[in-house]
């Protein structure tokens, strides 16, 4: 299993409560790169990271100050958690650790629901033995299936997936959602993600993606950068603008903000809550490799092809019940999460490895 990002943060002299913080596989650099954030959440972060990760724990390990403890292993090695939960006073969950990819879903089903939701049920086992009962957990827009309206509120139909990594996503939310109604004490925030994009904007920390880009922007930055040749665009013959699929981007920084929302709402032992984390605003594939040239100054060749299984024609959110009650509201728009974005893989062309 591979993963990336994580989220680190610093330390209150005199208090031991640890957050366990699962890094996620597919998402961009997702929050380890928000230090400013992070480093005004002052709790002390044991941060577990899984094999294969765009962030090896020999290069974390390097980057994140002393205080911060750090510990590698897998989530589906039940004895390991078991052992972590044991070794550490936790306070908290935040559970990204898991496989993400639309397309490698519909390929391989029953590696996406082993890992996903094995993963899942045997960490919330770990937690439940040592009495850990606060938990946000990495969700998905994908929970909405094809939308029945637009934009998606969290009151919208959900189950209805269009491929297994959603399904996979929808389970862990009716998991989890039980688990909180049967077991006292327990609370738990499921941010549903749109699309996370862009950088932290120092340029040292973004997505690199291990093999082939499953996420659109990575694999547009890589085309920019000369790292391929061409874009695949698939499918110009949905109903949109322009014919080709429609997603709410949402800055990397302000999914991070979302995340510490999500934890301060826990405290007020809130049951299970749900919200979305987008900006509101649906672009096309093609409005996406335009901004992108506008941030590189580059032309961005791409080839149109078939539709890919599992993909739906438009989806973006509406955000506000994240604003309302979290008070969360994303900040950045499209030409700073491009600009960003450039901004890193200009600074590591060939990734994190060849850097």
């Amino acid at each position: 299993m591979s993963a990336q990002g994580t989220l680190p943060g610093g330390v209150l002299p005199g208090k031991y409560r640890h957050i366990e913080l699962e890094p996620p596989l597919g998402q961009p650099g997702c929050p380890r790169g928000c230090d400013r954030l992070l480093f005004s959440h002052r709790e002390q972060r044991l941060v577990p990271e899984t094999q294969g990760s765009a962030f090896p724990g020999t290069e974390l390990k390097a980057e994140l100050p002393l205080w911060i403890l750090f510990e590698e292993l897998d989530v589906l090695d039940e004895a390991a958690l078991r052992g972590l939960f044991g070794k550490h006073r936790f306070s908290a969950v935040m559970h990204f650790a898991g496989l993400k990819a639309v397309g490698e879903s519909v390929q391989q089903p029953l590696e996406y629901y082993k890992v996903n939701l094995t993963g899942t049920i045997r960490l919330l086992e770990a937690m439940n033995a040592h009495g850990v009962r606060n938990i946000v957990f990495s969700s998905s827009a994908t929970v909405y299936g094809d939308p029945a309206y637009l934009p998606l509120d969290e009151k919208h139909p959900v189950g209805g997936c269009t491929n297994p990594y959603g399904k996979s996503k929808y389970f862990i939310e009716e998991m989890i959602r039980d688990l909180c109604k049967a077991e006292k004490g327990w609370n738990a925030v499921l941010l549903r993600y749109f699309n996370p994009i862009g950088a932290h904007e120092s340029g040292d920390i973004g997505e690199d993606p291990q093999g082939i880009p499953n996420n659109l922007m990575p694999y547009v930055a890589q085309v920019a950068v000369g790292r391929r040749e061409f874009l695949s665009v698939f499918g110009n013959d949905y109903d949109t603008v322009d014919g080709t699929g429609v997603r709410d981007y949402i800055h990397i920084v302000d999914l991070a903000k979302g995340h510490i929302t999500a934890l301060k709402k826990l405290k007020e032992n809130c049951g299970c809550k749900i919200y979305n984390l987008g900006t509101g605003t649906g672009y096309s594939v093609l409005q996406m490799v335009k901004a992108m040239e506008k941030a590189s100054g580059r032309e961005i060749k791409y080839k149109i092809v078939a539709r890919r299984e599992g993909d739906v024609a438009t989806c973006y959110a509406d955000p506000g019940l994240a604003a309302q009650e979290l008070g969360w509201k994303a900040a950045f728009g499209l030409n700073k999460m491009c600009e960003d974005l450039w901004r890193w893989q200009m600074q590591n062309p060939m990734g994190f490895s060849k850097n």
